[in-house]
């Protein structure tokens, strides 16, 4: 088994980042976790599996939807930053960030994220009135998390999921198609598996020091979340194929031919898992998969194979 090299908890950091003082301006751009915005592809969902694709109205709706969604996701890092400054200054690796190190004044932080959220919601409702309440209710629901429901079991990583389903209910009413049920479904059960599998990685990562940074994992155990991750992973990937063999998803798309894309999920969730299990890794499902060669790869097939299949009817191109 690979063991990792990434430090643990020995004894409280301290208060201040002992790393080289960067700009304010730089430490409230980096603040807004411009890395974490892969995040938000999931709005694409709608314009994908909508057939939309090759309306080009519709993919600038989407590509203004995701642009919004990057600037609100930033809007919600900023206001978790400030309410988890007093924890991140005992991780390890979270002490660094610059509202924890005191590089950005908590002031100006709070600032920010109100201009920045209210010109977000003013363009959202630009672009339509319903994925302006979709947007307010993201936001809504992840201040939510940064207060009371992070402190709840289990309640705490199904707002996280639902953060997830939002973005994709969002993205398809920024282009006005229809809620796909399976694209529901199978973005929280994703979105679960990523969020457990964090909680895994922090209580891994931080040993005896775990509670003092996230008390709500003194309710967790690793075994507990292992059954968890198990039953989730089961589900999304049953789920899935499900989908890809529905009459109605042949009905919808013409073909027959999506179960043939069930070999790139399954490899993708079981090297996340190795990832997990045998690296220590999970803690930025963001990084991972921009980090991982083997894993990005993956996505890029699926993506690639999925849009041949789902378009090829449109294109006058017969598979098989």
């Amino acid at each position: 088994m690979a063991h990792s090299t990434l430090p643990r908890l020995t004894e409280p950091p301290r208060e201040r980042d002992d790393a080289p003082a960067r700009p304010v301006a730089i430490g409230l751009l980096l603040s807004l976790r411009p890395s974490q915005w892969t995040k938000n592809l999931i709005i694409f969902a709608g314009l994908i599996f909508g057939q939309r694709l090759l309306d080009a109205g519709a993919v600038g709706r989407a590509c203004g939807a995701f642009a919004i969604f990057c600037v609100l996701s930033g809007v919600v890092y900023l206001i978790n930053d400030v309410a988890d400054r007093e924890a991140d200054r005992r991780h390890p690796l979270k002490r660094h960030r610059a509202i924890a190190s005191g590089a950005v004044p908590v002031g100006l932080a709070l600032t920010t994220a109100l201009v920045l959220g209210v010109l977000s919601l003013a363009a959202a409702y630009w672009i339509r009135p319903q994925f302006a309440l979709v947007a307010a209710a993201y936001v809504l629901l992840l201040a939510l998390y940064s207060g009371p429901l992070k402190h709840v079991v289990i309640i705490d990583v199904l707002t996280i999921a639902i953060g997830f389903v939002l973005r994709a209910v969002a993205g398809a009413v920024a282009i006005d198609v229809p809620i796909s049920h399976w694209l529901l479904i199978l973005t929280i059960l994703l979105a679960l598996f990523l969020a457990l599998s964090k909680r895994r990685h922090e209580l891994v990562l931080l040993a005896d020091g775990a509670t003092r940074h996230r008390p709500i994992l003194e309710e967790y155990s690793p075994y507990l979340l292992d059954q968890m991750i198990a039953v989730v992973t089961a589900s999304t990937l049953i789920s899935y194929a499900f989908y890809t063999v529905s009459p109605e998803t042949v009905e919808k798309f013409h073909t027959d031919y999506l179960g043939l894309t069930l070999p790139f999920p399954l490899y993708g969730i079981f090297r996340y898992l190795y990832l997990v299990h045998q690296k220590e890794g999970g803690g930025s499902p963001a990084e991972m998969l921009l980090n991982d060669r083997p894993l990005l790869v993956c996505v890029a097939l699926w993506a690639m194979t999925t849009a041949a299949i789902i378009y090829a009817p449109d294109l006058g191109v017969h598979i098989g």
